[in-house]
């Protein structure tokens, strides 16, 4: 009974009896934490939102008033590393928070929605993230090029 699955009609209808797929491991895979990361147990009063697998949470050194962070609660290094459920959780949580942001700040008119995967990509946390930076008009000198403020040179591969 712990391992009861429910499919939409077509799924059931499809697997025919022929699955026998535990997916009890799916399930304590969730409850994965890494011993010393930031993130995997952020404190309950830095907690804005969440759902049953992401947190949201203001960032420590944000870039702009607002910036916050949504993490999934399993530790895992990037969004590669995800599951669909996990993404899809991040980004029911990413919307709520964003209308949260808005009601709370009318100048704010825009977003950067960002991640940084691998430390040559400028991940410092080894825990995936995702950064949502509400931008407000006249924020940066030149908005074009998005969190870079300018329109880099194009590289030649």
């Amino acid at each position: 009974m712990e391992n009861l699955q429910a499919l939409c009609w077509q799924c059931n209808a499809n697997k025919g009896g022929r699955d026998a797929t535990d997916f009890r491991a799916v399930r304590d895979g969730l409850e994965a934490r890494q011993e010393g990361c930031i993130f995997c147990d952020p404190p309950a009063t830095r907690v804005i939102a969440g759902n049953t697998l992401a947190v949201a949470f203001r960032d420590a050194y944000p870039v702009t008033a607002l910036h916050t962070l949504i993490v999934p609660r399993r530790h895992a290094a990037t969004w590669f590393d995800l599951s669909d459920p996990e993404r899809r959780a991040i980004g029911i949580l990413m919307d709520e928070v964003r209308r949260a942001v808005i009601e709370a700040d009318r100048t704010v008119l825009g977003f950067n929605v960002g991640m940084n995967c691998g430390e040559v990509a400028g991940q410092t946390v080894d825990h995936a993230h995702v950064h949502l930076i509400p931008r407000r008009k006249g924020g940066v000198e030149e908005p074009r090029g998005g969190v870079r403020g300018v329109i880099p040179k194009r590289q030649q591969y």
